[in-house]
């Protein structure tokens, strides 16, 4: 409980040091630790405004939400709280943007909602932003972060892995470049689907990457996994990853690589 005329939210305590921040110049800071440089989650609003040229974003499939196809108990009254809490319909923000001035297609996810769980509309949506790209011949760039394919739709969101890898694959004959960010964490059905197959692919300092989590291949293999097995960093070393970026830099990079690909 905070003290009296003292504000609760003016400190934040860092997730990795357990150090005491001041919220302002965390959020300053864009949400990275100024003592261990610990990368905390954004939402995809937040993220949207580090990374695009200002008032050059407009929203595409804004009226996409989710339905509930196997009448799981309390899904939609939980998709209902996570529309409130985060402003978005669905785990995925989509739409057209310019970034230095280069048009281009962009998809944010938000680990916030359902926790960035890849439903039959967040698919619909994925494939929707490459097929964007693909008639207007721009870039399409995604920030991926997500738990995997949501439980609450069964085969409808698995069924998604296939659709937006298809889209992926024609984006790739039209000769259009595809950049993929992984934040932190980007795993299970998507990291296994759209999220591993761009042409270049970033990373944010000490994100999660992988398929199955550490202690669920341990157990089952019965091995002992190397340290940091699926950091943003083992990736790099590991050749699963072309560059590990800090959050304040992913703009400037993105920026570089359109360029690149403008020739």
């Amino acid at each position: 409980m905070a003290a009296v005329g003292i504000p609760g939210d003016i400190m934040t305590k860092c997730d990795n040091c357990r150090a005491l921040l001041y919220t302002k110049d965390f959020v300053r800071d864009l949400r990275v630790c100024n003592r261990c440089g610990a990368h905390a989650r954004l939402g995809a609003w937040e993220r949207l405004a580090i990374t695009v040229d200002e008032n050059s974003f407009q929203e595409t499939d804004a009226d996409l939400e989710p339905a509930d196809p196997l009448h799981f108990p309390e899904y939609l009254d939980k998709v209902a709280q996570d529309q409130q809490k985060t402003g978005l319909r669905e785990a995925i923000l989509t739409g057209t943007a310019t970034i230095n001035g280069f048009p281009i297609v962009i998809g944010i996810m938000d680990f916030g909602f359902r926790g960035g769980s890849m439903s039959s509309v967040v698919g619909e949506k994925v494939a929707r932003a490459l097929e964007l790209g693909i008639v207007h011949s721009l870039p399409v760039i995604i920030f991926s972060t997500s738990g995997g394919a949501r439980m609450q739709e069964g085969i409808f969101s698995l069924m998604q892995m296939a659709k937006t890898s298809a889209a992926v694959g024609r984006l790739h004959r039209a000769g259009l470049p595809y950049v993929v960010v992984l934040c932190d964490p980007s795993t299970a059905g998507v990291q296994a689907s759209f999220a591993s197959l761009a042409d270049v692919t970033l990373a944010e300092p000490g994100a999660i990457i992988g398929f199955t989590g550490a202690r669920v291949i341990e157990q089952t293999l019965k091995i002992r996994l190397p340290k940091g097995f699926q950091s943003s960093e083992f990736q790099l070393a590991h050749g699963m990853v072309d560059m590990v970026v800090p959050r304040r830099q992913i703009r400037e990079t993105l920026g570089q690589l359109l360029e690149w690909f403008a020739g």
